[in-house]
């Protein structure tokens, strides 16, 4: 009795330990490689650089900018992930999207207008930012009852007005993207249908997808036992002592924060909050004390792969990372549907 639990908490950190080295042989490989080789020789003197603030050399600038992006992208690429997981669990779907709900819409409306204006870039990820919290309020107000999980039909998992509210308010901010393109002159629209697809071109270091994937990781780390017993026993959480409506709250708050951070800092990229936690979930079980982290840490990884694959498969051009990621997403999930369908009864 003793024996199985501690062979299960040596599995799980084996798994995370196994898949940190991963994505630190990842973020390596994405620094060394490019259109412009780094010498090895030259490396430890170029990252003391680089840590004092002092890039002052060929080398150590262009390892401060590749730094620079890959943390960015594995930051952006474990929110999106770990949002997919929080989203599955709330929807009771393991297909669902992060971007499901429409955040990542009203972001773009938010971006595109501020780049249709000619803001600057603060700006337009300030206006990213407020239109995906716009989205997420309005949908809080609208699907409330779904997140309050009172009614036995709630408790049993039925969200469907959250997930038509979602879908009806995405489609709405569509159309004003829509708009928003048709009447955007030339010389910015290159820009804009790059921010819609994911790029991360003109990314460097950004502290906010950090902090928020740093909080919402510890926040809903500690709700992982909660949540394996709504997946597991969702007719009888209550009576089990999950509070459900604070839950899904959290749920709910915790997936559109990383969603639209992810957005602000590197546009709609798909698929990643789609596959990586299904894959994972299939790999490694449906634990969720398990399943965040270890989803967090594949999705920063992928991400930071397609973003090297991006720079460097044209190279010099750069390519979106949204194009690579949709690329690899769509075969991989027609494959996860797939099994999952052989799968059941």
């Amino acid at each position: 009795m003793v024996l199985e639990p501690m062979a299960g908490v040596q599995r799980q950190r084996l798994i995370l330990m196994v898949l940190a080295a991963c994505a630190l042989l990842v973020l390596l490989g994405s620094v060394l490689v490019g259109s412009v080789a780094l010498p090895w020789a030259e490396l430890p003197a170029a990252l003391s650089d680089v840590l004092s603030g002092q890039a002052g050399s060929m080398t150590a600038t262009l390892l401060d900018l590749r730094l620079g992006r890959a943390g960015s992208a594995f930051a952006v690429g474990a929110g999106l992930s770990l949002a997919g997981v929080m989203m599955q669990s709330l929807l009771r779907n393991p297909l669902a999207d992060p971007f499901v709900l429409g955040v990542s819409s009203g972001a773009a409306v938010g971006a595109l207008v501020a780049l249709l204006l000619g803001a600057a870039l603060w700006i337009v990820d300030a206006a990213a930012l407020a239109g995906a919290v716009g989205i997420s309020l309005l949908l809080y107000l609208f699907a409330r009852r779904d997140l309050s999980g009172h009614l036995q039909r709630e408790v049993a998992g039925d969200s469907s007005t959250l997930l038509l509210t979602g879908v009806i308010l995405s489609s709405a901010c569509m159309a004003v993207v829509t708009l928003i393109l048709s009447i955007a002159p030339e010389s910015r629209l290159r820009g804009m249908v790059f921010w819609m697809i994911g790029d991360l071109s003109a990314t460097g270091w950004r502290w906010l997808p950090w902090i928020a994937l740093v909080v919402v990781l510890a926040l809903v780390r500690s709700q992982a036992r909660a949540l394996n017993v709504m997946a597991l026993h969702a007719d009888a959480a209550v009576t089990l002592g999950v509070n459900v409506g604070g839950l899904r709250r959290t749920l709910f708050v915790c997936s559109g924060l990383l969603a639209a951070t992810a957005v602000t800092t590197a546009g709609a990229i798909g698929f990643v909050g789609l596959i990586v936690p299904h894959a994972c979930r299939y790999a490694f079980g449906p634990d969720h004390r398990v399943l965040l982290p270890a989803s967090a840490l594949a999705g920063g990884a992928f991400l930071v792969l397609a973003d090297t694959l991006a720079r460097t498969v044209l190279a010099p051009q750069q390519l979106p990372v949204g194009v690579v990621t949709s690329l690899v997403g769509v075969p991989v999930f027609l494959l996860q549907l797939h099994q999952l369908r052989v799968r059941r009864p």
